[in-house]
């Protein structure tokens, strides 16, 4: 594989997680209206002159996007020709352009006309898979010489059961998550687990409802990882990368956790705020790579059930010797 298709496949991705963090800065410091109700000028102007913090933020997360949304393109083309054969690039060629185009028009809609918290906080999903697409891509790119062995990778029904239903509800805390924000309900419960006085009350309006939904989502998918995990290193030592995933996934997991903690407890800190992020957007892309895995583990299956039919036959027909 050529090493410039490598390198232009990791920037790709790491220029689609500064598109997530970007996302989640522009939130997070009410940027949103930086650059007024105009789209794609800034308050009508090719080059802005009533220069803010916010209109900075905006702009330059408007910049990025357009940017790498050239690149996500340009990647998708160039795998499409170079690694067409394997049976998913073609269609994570397509998706992760369409997400990105997707994510675009709802941000320019949000702009130009406005939209409900609960339609804003499905922006920052988008903008997810859109990710774990490119994502997909550049570990694809990687496989094709053999840097990980991926290919011949076999899962029981329980194990591709835990994964699709533990990725899927994986979205659902990453829109809690993204809704916590965009209802500015952050700091609606100061204290952490509990919402007031470290105590389990039940909520008393709709912030806290929300705030609290999304602590226990987040606490109920750590508990839920940390139970594959264990699966995995008890039964899949084997297979590396279910092994080895499912740890990362459980570091991520956990830092996540704690990064939600400690934006409670310092007070909605910009870094940690983005680190929270951060480690959402990783552990997505890790669930969405088990996917994959997973889709492939039936055609394995019995291709290995075919093999194991051909090699009993041969032991129970032994060669017929002529004299």
């Amino acid at each position: 594989m050529k090493r410039s298709l490598k390198w232009f496949a990791v920037l790709t991705t790491v220029g689609m997680l500064l598109i997530l963090l970007g996302g989640a800065l522009v939130t997070k410091t009410d940027s949103g209206m930086g650059c007024g109700r105009s789209w794609p000028l800034c308050n009508g102007e090719l080059v802005p002159t009533d220069i803010t913090p916010e209109l900075i933020i905006e702009l330059a997360h408007r910049v990025v996007s357009g940017g790498v949304g050239m690149m996500v393109l340009i990647l998708s083309i160039w795998t499409w020709r170079s690694i067409g054969h394997i049976r998913e690039t073609k269609f994570l060629s397509l998706t992760s352009f369409f997400f990105l185009l997707l994510q675009g028009l709802i941000g320019a809609a949000a702009v130009k006309w406005g939209q409900s918290d609960f339609v804003l906080a499905l922006h920052f999903g988008i903008s997810l898979i859109s990710f774990a697409t490119v994502l997909l891509l550049t570990l694809l790119i990687f496989e094709v010489d053999k840097k990980f062995e991926a290919e011949n990778i076999v899962l029981d029904s329980k194990m591709q059961k835990h994964i699709i239903g533990v990725s899927l509800y994986s979205y659902i805390v990453v829109y809690t998550g993204a809704l916590v924000r965009h209802v500015k309900a952050s700091l609606v419960c100061r204290d952490w687990p509990f919402c007031i006085n470290g105590s389990f009350t039940l909520p008393t309006n709709m912030y806290e409802w929300v705030q609290m939904g999304h602590r226990a989502a987040a606490g109920l998918i750590f508990i839920w990882i940390g139970y594959i995990t264990i699966i995995a290193i008890k039964q899949y030592k084997d297979q590396k990368v279910i092994y080895w995933g499912w740890i990362i996934s459980f570091i991520l997991v956990s830092l996540q956790v704690a990064a939600g903690a400690l934006v409670v407890i310092s007070k909605l800190n910009l870094y940690i705020a983005l680190a929270h992020a951060f480690f959402i957007s990783c552990l997505f892309g890790v669930l969405s790579y088990f996917i994959l895995l997973s889709s492939r583990s039936k055609k394995n299956a019995l291709a290995l059930e075919e093999l194991e039919r051909k090699d009993d036959k041969a032991v129970a027909s032994p060669p017929v010797t002529i004299h």
